[in-house]
């Protein structure tokens, strides 16, 4: 793409942004969409949590905006507090749990994006 194709892009939040609704109750909002990239704004009621699951080909990033989340992989669980990050190779088992008594904000980056990359796994075995 040269830069005369690029475009500039208006601010966007969850006021604006392209809504969906996955799990038990829980939002996410497409602050970015593309073909390698996808930044989602998602928010977690108080204890919910989402399938065990891998990706094949999808890297991401989870950073939590407000409250905190469990992330259990093959390796453990992992209790990630507001203002950190936790990254997930593809291919490594994960669940995200939100274990607490109030909602979880964070923001999951994907790359590329993970819908349509996702397999769903009964139980993730740890180390």
């Amino acid at each position: 793409m040269s830069a005369k194709e690029k475009t500039e892009h208006a601010p966007i939040s969850t006021r604006n942004a392209e809504h969906y609704k996955w799990g038990a109750n829980c939002d996410g909002w497409h602050l970015h969409k593309s073909s390698s990239l996808s930044v989602i704004q998602e928010l977690m009621p108080p204890n919910t949590s989402e399938k065990p699951h891998y990706h094949t080909q999808t890297t991401q990033v989870f950073y939590i905006l407000d409250g905190s989340l469990e992330i259990i992989t093959t390796n453990g669980a992992y209790k990630i507090n507001k203002l950190e990050s936790f990254t997930i190779d593809s291919g490594i088992p994960h669940q995200v749990k939100n274990s607490s008594d109030t909602p979880t904000a964070f923001i999951v980056i994907s790359s590329p994006p993970s819908h349509g990359d996702r397999i769903d796994i009964e139980t993730i075995q740890t180390r």
